[in-house]
């Protein structure tokens, strides 16, 4: 079987955030993929960095992720940016406005399934979320056949959808992408009428860089090459923070 060829990608140009608004995927991005997602930290550098951004680009600045809004808006201790969580089905704006999808009913449920799954394996974390329950086998990687057949069977009972993501798979609400988060923040008196640049490093950010194209702006993969809707590439989470430091400036 041949291999998948994949295309070499250039760092973006500083001056591809000029007249840009900026979305930012968080793990993996601006902080570096941990055992244990609660283990993550925003440090001094970082939260610098996102006010210079902020005042940079007047306001022009959100977080799409796929962790709850409330958790990463206390990482950074009230930002004055909004969050989009739970892969764009919640979001939290500087104001205090909040949007939110409603939990599934059943999501509880295959969330103590998951639990009980995870009780026998020690290196296997599962982690709550507002609108989904994600399990990490980071620290067990031989589990990954069988987290993710427990989840697709949990999924099909449940009638929840299947989110996959780097070491781990996840049970959430439908209906939401981080690309449609892009666009519904692109549609404010704040953004409209700039371009989006999208930075992210996971599959679940794939929609984001498909929206920002669609819209004449770009994704920027963080990470190894591979297959991606993105235009442009950094290296890892140390060239991201380089590459916003100096568009800062």
């Amino acid at each position: 079987m041949e291999s998948l060829e994949v295309d070499a990608l250039a760092a973006p140009p500083i001056e591809l955030l000029a007249d840009a608004s900026l979305f930012l995927d968080f793990d993996g991005t601006l902080v570096e993929l941990a055992a244990r997602p609660d283990s993550v930290r925003v440090d001094t550098r970082l939260a610098t960095l996102m006010e210079r951004l902020h005042d940079r680009l007047d306001g022009r600045l959100a977080l799409i992720t796929g962790r709850g809004a409330g958790q990463v808006r206390a990482l950074f201790d009230a930002p004055r940016f909004t969050v989009a969580g739970s892969h764009g089905l919640e979001f939290l704006y500087p104001d205090g406005r909040t949007a939110l999808a409603p939990r599934p009913p059943t999501l509880d449920t295959a969330l103590a399934e998951m639990r009980a799954f995870a009780a026998a394996r020690p290196g296997l974390l599962v982690e709550d979320k507002p609108l989904g329950a994600a399990l990490h086998y980071r620290c067990e990687p031989e589990a990954e056949a069988d987290s993710i057949a427990l989840a697709q069977g949990l999924a099909a009972r449940h009638g929840l959808y299947l989110q996959t993501g780097k070491m781990m798979i996840e049970l959430r609400a439908g209906g939401g992408d981080k690309g449609e988060a892009l666009r519904l923040l692109m549609a404010s008196p704040e953004m409209a009428g700039t371009v989006p640049v999208f930075l992210g490093d996971d599959d679940t950010d794939e929609p984001g860089f498909i929206a920002a194209a669609l819209l004449g702006g770009a994704g920027v993969l963080i990470g190894d090459e591979r297959p991606t809707a993105a235009r442009y590439r950094l290296s890892g989470v140390a060239a991201v923070l380089d590459w916003l430091e100096e568009a800062a400036a």
